[in-house]
């Protein structure tokens, strides 16, 4: 069962494409009026419609979030804010060993920091309306597979602040919810393997020798991976309802594979999930048939 605020106002950041669109348009197809994120002009203008009105937002960016501030208080019809999503993030994958250290803070400042500061920046209002924060994490913030540490240790940080956020609002009528995705079919997922081939060729002869072969492995297999995804708008559905339904639940996982993946975590031993991802990346090694 979902509530009924037909004026109520959400905010959905990171909402250019993929999941964040979908999920701003579910809202708005549900009667809300949906705030929707967006780095850039052109994605403004591909996301606005009937419910959806665009706002420039790079959650590391404060003005960008003040701004975001002074529109919410200064709504013409005066709607409280319901929920925020934050849906904002980029993917990094390289070995711990060869990642550079600016890249870990870039990741980290999107993923985890960006949504620390919008959400200190719009709790006034939801204490104001007891609304909700639903949290995009990932089945990367229960499982860190190979040459995903920069991005499993930001999203199991915001895992932990998702936590602690639960506990110290639910005294004050706001609920917190985090949202579990695996493979989501987004163009996310080809950016991140971009990313991934062009900070792969940008290593050192010697962690070229040494991850070379594990990050084409992980590239093929995480396309192969996303390619047999959710479709987006089916996520974005699971989030609209993670963020109306009047009794949500704590955690959402979106997908068979994360609700597999979160339950193994907490029944197997670690050198066995480590013999199970080994396997599951043996077979997209250079000079291995898939």
């Amino acid at each position: 069962m979902t509530t009924s605020h037909e004026n109520g106002l959400m905010v959905v950041s990171g909402a250019s494409t993929g999941m964040g669109a979908a999920t701003a348009r579910e809202l708005a197809a549900r009667g809300y009026h949906v705030l929707a994120g967006v780095r850039r002009d052109r994605d403004a203008d591909a996301i606005r419609a009937e419910g959806v009105e665009p706002v420039i937002l790079d959650v590391t960016c404060p003005e960008h979030v003040q701004a975001l501030v002074e529109r919410i208080a200064a709504d013409p019809e005066r709607r409280p804010l319901r929920a925020l999503v934050n849906n904002a993030g980029i993917s990094v994958n390289a070995p711990v060993e060869a990642l550079p250290l600016d890249e870990w803070r870039r990741l980290f400042e999107v993923n985890l920091f960006g949504h620390v500061a919008v959400t200190q920046a719009l709790l006034p209002f939801l204490h104001r309306s007891h609304g909700r924060i639903v949290n995009i994490s990932s089945v990367g913030g229960k499982i860190a597979m190979a040459t995903y540490g920069a991005y499993g240790g930001a999203k199991f940080a915001l895992e932990a602040v998702s936590d602690a956020l639960r506990r110290e609002l639910a005294p004050h009528g706001v609920q917190v919810v985090v949202v579990e995705p695996g493979a989501v079919r987004t163009e996310m997922g080809d950016r991140g393997a971009a990313t991934a081939t062009d900070l792969a060729a940008k290593m050192t002869p010697e962690h070229q020798r040494r991850y070379g072969g594990l990050v084409q492995a992980v590239v093929t297999h995480s396309l192969k991976f996303t390619g047999k995804g959710m479709p987006a708008a089916k996520a974005g559905a699971i989030v609209a309802e993670a963020a109306t339904t009047r009794r949500p639940r704590t955690r959402y996982t979106i997908g068979r594979d994360a609700a597999l993946l979160t339950r193994l975590t907490r029944v197997l031993p670690d050198r066995v999930l480590d013999r199970v991802a080994a396997a599951s990346l043996r077979p997209y090694f250079p000079g291995k048939a898939a």
